[in-house]
């Protein structure tokens, strides 16, 4: 171990075990990003200083409803999102471990797919505009990334390149020598920056009164950060262009930015709703 290296905190994933039941930190880090994103959400279609005319698109109960089928979507889709960009041929070899989800493996971009689906189900289901229902999801994800990423550092998983930088760690099962804690990273810039800039959009400039402004800058924000966190993480996570310096997460995340500036555009170029 380098002396330079700060120790990694090793923290057990196992939370709580109760007899042949185990409650783990990755488990755990999901149910507290779904169940705050889901009173943060609540909270914003309560508040009709955010909204044209002062009407929230619909009433604050039906959050309940809107948290069951984007938890299905976040789950289902970040688990076989996992499975089909990241290993298919390991889930191949042994379909079974499809189901463990509890040992790690959640693709965000995976997620992303299964929450799109599930908030165009639920906005057909209640006549509401898709685009609301996106700008509502979007601006509560940090709360669900900034807790992922922590599991993410907490099962060791997902771990930076060797570095020589001060607060490089030696992560176990990753060798002798220090690497960027990336996990961190990601926790900082998807979780708690993304989250102010989007709060800044719906309290201050008042942009949920124009469908899809929130939304976009969601997807464009975390494209941006997720590309620079990128350059971070372990050689293992290429992208399909052996020697191009691309990863799979900046490959996948293109098509965000790109979407999200779009959208961005769109809503600039309308009135208010």
């Amino acid at each position: 171990m380098s002396p330079l290296a700060i120790p990694y905190p090793s923290i057990d994933p196992v939370a709580l075990q109760l007899g042949p039941l185990s409650i783990k930190w990755y488990g755990l880090a999901y149910v507290a990003g779904l169940l705050l994103g889901w009173m943060y959400t609540k909270r914003l279609v309560a508040d009709t200083r955010l909204w044209p005319g002062g009407k929230p698109p619909f009433a604050p109960n039906l959050t309940d409803d809107l948290f069951v089928w984007v938890a299905l979507g976040v789950v289902v889709g970040g688990r076989l999102g996992h499975v089909l960009l990241y290993e298919p041929l390991l889930y191949l070899q042994r379909p079974i471990d499809i189901l463990k989800i509890w040992n790690g493996g959640m693709a965000f971009h995976g997620g992303m797919l299964g929450t799109i689906l599930a908030m165009w189900l639920f906005a057909r289901r209640h006549a509401v505009t898709p685009l609301t229902v996106m700008d509502l999801v979007a601006a509560s994800v940090p709360f669900g990334l900034f807790f992922g990423r922590l599991a993410n550092f907490i099962n060791a998983e997902v771990v930076g390149r060797e570095s020589d930088v001060p607060w490089a760690m030696v992560f176990p099962g990753w060798g002798p020598m220090p690497r960027h804690p990336s996990q961190l990273y990601e926790a900082f810039l998807e979780g708690a920056v993304l989250f102010f800039i989007l709060r800044w959009l719906t309290h201050r400039r008042l942009a949920l009164k124009t469908p899809g402004v929130v939304g976009g800058a969601f997807l464009a924000g975390y494209g941006v950060f997720r590309i620079v966190c990128e350059f971070f993480k372990i050689e293992e996570y290429t992208g399909l262009f052996e020697g191009a310096g691309l990863t799979k997460g900046m490959l996948y995340s293109i098509p965000m930015l790109a979407f999200g500036g779009w959208l961005i555009l769109r809503g600039r170029t309308r009135a208010p709703a």
